[in-house]
């Protein structure tokens, strides 16, 4: 006799069933969880404020031997004291002459991992008529051996005298002369211009083509631009009082690091003066703050005083 094998058969399962996909499931949720945790992992790393850079111009000035240096300071140390009181400096020296590659390494090498350079570009490069005619100013300067830095190189500084009118075409023609790399290092511009003529639109639009930033200058002639136009934030501070011990009074210490910290964040302070009323894409950026010639005397204790509130 025939068997049946409607009964005893054993039931065939649908690959949907939860008996059948059960392993699958789970292994499904594991990798849910793990791309979730990923993406919030990198959604709090992005979230994260630039790193805030608050320094001096140069670190050779003999009125600050005995004030911001000890008395018994060699002077051959005054730039590893430096580099241990501030975390950048803006240096001024490359501006007037061609350094060398043996220079930079020295510099390098005296200032703790975290420090930077700033760099003036030459002056060869920006006082001139023409300026889309730079290129081989800048290229001496970038063969100097600014890279010799390493991780300490920060941003180079294009400042343009306070004669010298926005022209459209040639400010176009330099920016595009500024490369965005150079020997393996990705390189920071940013311009700082002089003259009234700057504060355009059309300055700020050209700008954000390139990503470079425009100096916020604080500074009684010069003109005041807080529009964001690149991926970091140069700010000089230039209204010190020599009277104070440390250059400004705490409540405008105060304000300069409230606004650091908004830069930092990815925000704009609201009460610097703009060219325009647009504010920039919201995201984390660093920030550089130096305290320069005004009240030059207390500039190391302005900036050690900026360093202890954003800290």
């Amino acid at each position: 006799m025939k068997k049946s094998t409607t009964t005893h058969e054993k039931a065939r399962v649908h690959p949907a069933s939860p008996r059948r996909s059960g392993r699958r499931s789970d292994e499904h949720t594991n990798r849910y969880l793990q791309i979730t945790l990923h993406v919030q992992h990198d959604m709090n790393m992005t979230a994260q404020p630039g790193k805030i850079y608050v320094g001096i111009g140069g670190w050779t000035y003999e009125p600050w031997r005995g004030v911001f240096y000890p008395k018994s300071l060699p002077q051959a140390r005054e730039l590893a004291y430096a580099g241990a009181h501030l975390t950048s400096i803006e240096i001024n020296g490359t501006f007037y002459r061609t350094q060398s590659p043996a220079t930079f390494r020295k510099w390098a090498s005296e200032v703790p991992a975290q420090f930077v350079f700033s760099l003036k570009g030459p002056r060869y490069a920006v006082n001139r008529r023409v300026l889309r005619e730079a290129g081989d100013s800048i290229k001496r300067f970038l063969d100097s051996g600014i890279t010799e830095l390493g991780d300490r190189l920060g941003p180079l500084l294009w400042q343009f005298a306070p004669t010298k009118k926005f022209d459209e075409k040639d400010f176009a023609g330099f920016l595009e002369l500024l490369p965005k790399n150079f020997n393996g290092r990705p390189l920071r511009h940013v311009v700082e211009v002089r003259h009234d003529s700057f504060k355009t639109p059309v300055l700020l639009a050209l700008l954000r083509r390139f990503s470079i930033p425009v100096v916020f200058a604080e500074h009684d002639k010069y003109p005041a631009i807080a529009d964001i136009t690149g991926d970091f934030i140069y700010a000089r501070l230039q209204k010190g009082d020599e009277r104070l011990k440390a250059g400004y009074p705490p409540k405008a210490l105060d304000g300069w690091a409230a606004r650091a910290n908004t830069w930092a964040s990815g925000g704009e302070p609201k009460d610097l003066p703009r060219v325009e009323k647009t504010y920039a894409v919201k995201r984390p950026r660093d920030v550089f703050v130096y305290f320069i010639h005004e009240a030059k005397l207390r500039a190391p204790a302005a900036a050690m005083a900026l360093i202890e509130r954003v800290s």
